[in-house]
C-alpha cells in the first residue's frame, strides 16, 4: 500500500563457538532452545517471520507495508543494516520505522549505549637492556597514560549519567609493547573502549581524550605520544511516546495483559543506525540468556509472544 512501511529487523550473524558443547544442535529442554545464536538473535528473527505469517493469514488489510530484514554483520560493522539505510537514502528502498528485535525479555528498550574505540601509542627508543643510558621505555611512558586514565574513569563513573543507562564508562582493553625481555621497548600501544550515553558524541569523547593527552605532554615535553579513533558508534535514544514505540507498547499490553517496562540496555544495537538515519526506531525482543557465552538459550514462549506483539504493532503502525 501507500501508507507507512515498518521494518522488522534481526541479525542472523553470530559470534564464535569456542568452548560450547554442541553449539548447533538446537536442542530443546524445558521450553528453551539451546545453541549459538538462539538468543542473539535467531529466536527473534523467527518471531519476525512468524509475525509476517500471522498478518498474512489474518488477512489484515494494511495501508502500509511490513518489511522483514534479516541482516548480517551486526556483531562487527553492521554492514547489513548500513546497506539497507544506504539503499533507502538512494530511494531504492522505503521504510519509515523500525523495530529492532534484540533480546529485551519483552520489555520496551528506548535507549542503549554507544562506544568509541581509541588507540593510544607511546614511543621510546630501543636499546639493550643493559644500556640504560640509551634506552627509553615506551611501556613506562604508557604507564603514565594508564595512571591518568584510571583517574579519568573514576571521574566518568561519578557523573550523574543517563536516567536509564547510568554513567558513561571506559576500560583499557588491550596493551601491547616490547619485543624481548632484554630490550627497551620502542613502542607501546593501548586500545581503550569508551562506552557512551546520550547526549555524548564522538566529538565530545575525542575532546576529553585530547585534553588528557595534552596535559601529559605539558607535564613532560619529551613524551612522544599519539592517539586516534579507529571505530565509533553513537548511542541510541527515543521516547516511549514516539509513534513506533507507542504501537509496540499497545501491542504488548494486548498480548501480555500489562504494559511493558520501559528500559535502557547496555549493548550497542543497529537501532542506533536506524534512528540516526531518521527512521523512528525502538527495540523489543525475547527472553533468554547467554549472548556471546558458552551456554546460550532463548525462551520459546517469549518468541511466540514476541511474534504476536510484532504483528499487533505492525497492524497498528501500518494500518
Amino acid at each position: 500500500g501507500g501508507g507507512p512501511t515498518l521494518m522488522l529487523n534481526a541479525h542472523y550473524d553470530t559470534v564464535g563457538v569456542e568452548g560450547m558443547d554442541a553449539p548447533f544442535s538446537a536442542g530443546i529442554r524445558d521450553g528453551r532452545l539451546y545453541g549459538r545464536g538462539a538468543y542473539d538473535m535467531k529466536g527473534a528473527l523467527a518471531a519476525c517471520i512468524e509475525a509476517a505469517r500471522l498478518l498474512r493469514e489474518s488477512k489484515t488489510r494494511l495501508a502500509g507495508d511490513v518489511l522483514v530484514a534479516a541482516v548480517a554483520d551486526e556483531e562487527y560493522a553492521s554492514l547489513g543494516t548500513a546497506d539497507l539505510l544506504d539503499r533507502r537514502a538512494r530511494g531504492e528502498l522505503a521504510f519509515d520505522a523500525a523495530i529492532v528485535t534484540e533480546p529485551t525479555s519483552l520489555e520496551l528498550c528506548v535507549a542503549h549505549r554507544g562506544f568509541t574505540w581509541i588507540e593510544i601509542v607511546t614511543r621510546g627508543r630501543a636499546a639493550h637492556g643493559s644500556r640504560y643510558e640509551r634506552g627509553v621505555d615506551a611501556n613506562l611512558r604508557m604507564g603514565r597514560v594508564l595512571y591518568r586514565l584510571e583517574a579519568f574513569i573514576e571521574e566518568l563513573q561519578s557523573r550523574p549519567g543517563h536516567p536509564l543507562l547510568g554513567p558513561p564508562s571506559m576500560h583499557a582493553a588491550l596493551v601491547e609493547g616490547g619485543s624481548g625481555i632484554s630490550t627497551y621497548s620502542p613502542r607501546c600501544t593501548l586500545k581503550v573502549e569508551r562506552r557512551t550515553v546520550s547526549p555524548e558524541t564522538r566529538e565530545s569523547v575525542e575532546g576529553e581524550i585530547a585534553a588528557l593527552i595534552e596535559d601529559l605532554r605539558a607535564e613532560d615535553p619529551a613524551l612522544e605520544i599519539d592517539w586516534s579513533t579507529f571505530f565509533h558508534r553513537e548511542p541510541f535514544e527515543t521516547t516511549p511516546e514516539a509513534p513506533v514505540a507507542a504501537c509496540v507498547s499497545r501491542a504488548a499490553r494486548a498480548v501480555l495483559g500489562r504494559a511493558p517496562a520501559v528500559i535502557g540496555d547496555s549493548p550497542w544495537m543497529d537501532s542506533a543506525l536506524t534512528q540516526a538515519a531518521g527512521v523512528d526506531s525502538v527495540v523489543i525482543g525475547p527472553h533468554g540468556a547467554g549472548a556471546h557465552a558458552e551456554v546460550e538459550w532463548v525462551n520459546l514462549e517469549s518468541c511466540v509472544r514476541l511474534a504476536e506483539i510484532l504483528a499487533g504493532a505492525a497492524a497498528d503502525y501500518c494500518g
